[in-house]
């Protein structure tokens, strides 16, 4: 009997020890609840954006400092990590597709490091795709770590919109509330499955196989930012966009305009693209 597997991959920027470790444990025990429920093997890849170009993937920790936490991961049995390494900054979504490309399992699952898994997010995503045939994109229900609830799926955006949940103070945002509100889809993702979206984010992306190998994975003129709005509006083309609660997730993500102004520089740059591909929208 052939061993079915979905394929995952996580790009890396120098991230978080701690956070990093936490992440992959619950990987591993998604994957694990998985394996047990479907008999579906989880194949991990994890791309080292960080690591000096043309740099070579050691087993050791002056070559591969995530090797430990590697090693951890694949202590109970699950198929070995794959780490790509050596081709430098190449950004966050052309990361996701040097991973994108060795894969061929049916579904794909790109993944922030920074998120926990649920235990059942897994199984869940995997069972709703394989029930569903016309979804090629599925995002998850979103939880911050203080517990309250993150809507990180979008409609589509105006300048407006953007310009108010990037940069906006506080005493602004309260003024168009109503408006943010809106276009963080808060009326519809709360507990109930959604289909027709339109934007998700780049945190968790459960895709099709077949769509995303039609898509081209991301664009890699996207260094960050809007890659995976992006690649949701392509996808939207193809099939349903769904949201569902029952994947679930901890997202410890941080907004551009905390991050400096090199991130503010970076966000400005693919804003331009992307509204120069999918039209522009004021206000």
């Amino acid at each position: 009997m052939t061993t079915a597997f979905l394929d995952l991959s996580v790009v890396l920027y120098h991230p978080d020890p701690e956070l990093l470790a936490r992440s992959l444990d619950t990987i591993g025990a998604a994957a694990d609840r998985l394996a047990a429920g479907t008999g579906v093997q989880t194949r991990l890849w994890i791309v080292d954006n960080g690591a000096p170009k043309n740099a070579h993937a050691g087993s050791d920790a002056a070559t591969n400092p995530f090797q430990a936490l590697l090693d951890r991961y694949a202590e109970t049995g699950r198929p070995p990590v794959t780490l790509i390494a050596g081709h430098g900054n190449v950004g966050y979504g052309a990361g996701h597709n040097l991973a994108i490309r060795q894969g061929d399992a049916p579904y794909h699952l790109i993944l922030n490091y920074d998120i926990l898994l649920e235990p059942d997010a897994l199984l869940a995503g995997w069972r709703y795709m394989e029930g569903h045939p016309h979804t090629v994109l599925l995002t998850p229900k979103v939880f911050g770590p203080s517990g309250e609830q993150e809507f990180l799926c979008k409609r589509r955006p105006t300048v407006l919109d953007l310009g108010l949940r990037a940069f906006a103070p506080g005493s602004v945002k309260r003024m168009f509330a109503k408006r943010l509100d809106r276009y963080e889809m808060r009326d519809v993702t709360r507990d109930a499955v959604v289909t027709g979206l339109e934007q998700v984010s780049g945190a968790f992306m459960l895709f099709r196989r077949d769509a995303l190998t039609r898509l081209g994975g991301f664009d890699d003129g996207y260094f960050l930012y809007f890659e995976d709005f992006d690649l949701s509006r392509r996808a939207m083309a193809l099939g349903e966009i769904a949201y569902v609660p029952d994947v679930r997730m901890v997202h410890f993500g941080g907004k551009a305009a905390r991050k400096g102004g090199a991130h503010i520089r970076m966000f400005a740059r693919s804003a331009l693209r992307f509204f120069n591909t999918h039209g522009w929208r004021l206000v």
